[in-house]
């Protein structure tokens, strides 16, 4: 099942979609929270009600993020290919990397990405598959970690490449992950969410991203280096993950920074499967950008400065 959330009168309302068309779920479900929290019971009672809820064309309706959880819990360097076109700190690619968005990050499908000069000069794309939580769970051992998810959603991972990469003369390097990840716009997540019945195996999706039409990144959720089972099974060692909780997974190569040398970018081409395009520069206003993953959809936003 297809769950989106959208904009009805001014007000969210929770949605299925179903070929081109939107429909309402029950009033009982505020929100998506609500659904997830309701489990097995909840999508049962949605499902149950489709036949005579209102629908509309979905090229009618607004999008929002799917789900808005307080925090978004993030892990990069988490792509073989990735790891081999950036410049790597001493850990990378040897644990996962943690970092964190805010909700005051979180946009929508078709919303405005901001460019702003002040914080960024070097904004980059990163498309990534996002797990939704649907049990809560805390210490969530690997092997029954996958019956901890909801769903899948997307999550475009916009970055400061300027406030992320720190050198110094002797050449070493270290990531700043607060100001370069977690700022407003930095979060476009959508545009629906699907169900995990209809993903099944999270690793064997294709993930891809297109910026003006020009395919960036191609590879497979496959080779990512730490599983989504393991990153659910990592995250909640230091925090009970609520229901709602969206888990990013990091990103593959051919992001903009590996065509930045003065970063210590390198171009490797992605995982070979497609021929990508190399980035001739950072993101900038009037860019449209395009995350694909396999099974879900297409996250659409665009850069702008307002």
């Amino acid at each position: 099942m297809k769950l989106c959330t959208f904009i009805e009168d001014g007000r969210s309302r929770v949605g299925v979609v179903a070929g081109d068309q939107v429909i309402s779920a029950p009033a009982e479900f505020a929100d998506m929270i609500a659904l997830i929290r309701a489990g097995a019971e909840g999508l049962a009672r949605v499902e149950g009600a489709l036949a005579k809820a209102p629908r509309r064309p979905l090229s009618s309706v607004k999008l929002a993020p799917p789900v808005r959880p307080a925090t978004m819990l993030c892990s990069g360097s988490n792509y073989r290919d990735h790891n081999k076109e950036k410049a790597n700190t001493p850990i990378s690619g040897k644990e996962p990397e943690y970092f964190v968005k805010t909700a005051d990050c979180i946009v929508g499908h078709d919303a405005n990405i901001i460019y702003d000069e002040r914080l960024t000069k070097k904004l980059d794309a990163e498309t990534e598959l996002a797990v939704v939580i649907g049990k809560p769970g805390r210490h969530i051992p690997v092997e029954r970690a996958l019956e901890h998810v909801f769903g899948y959603t997307i999550v475009n991972d916009v970055t400061a490449r300027d406030r992320q990469v720190r050198r110094n003369e002797q050449g070493f390097t270290w990531y700043e992950l607060g100001r370069s990840k977690c700022f407003e716009t930095s979060g476009p997540t959508g545009p629906w969410i699907v169900t995990a019945d209809e993903i099944g195996d999270p690793q064997k999706l294709r993930l891809r991203t297109r910026i003006n039409g020009e395919l960036r990144q191609s590879s497979s959720t496959a080779n990512m280096i730490f599983s989504c089972a393991h990153l659910i099974h990592f995250f909640s060692i230091n925090m009970t993950l609520p229901a709602g909780t969206i888990i990013i997974t990091g990103t593959p190569g051919g992001t903009a920074w590996s065509t930045d040398p003065e970063l210590g970018g390198k171009w490797v081409g992605g995982d070979g499967t497609e021929e990508l395009v190399p980035a001739k520069g950072y993101l900038k206003p009037g860019d449209v950008i395009e995350c694909e993953l396999e099974k879900i959809g297409v996250l659409r936003n665009k850069v702008s400065t307002a």
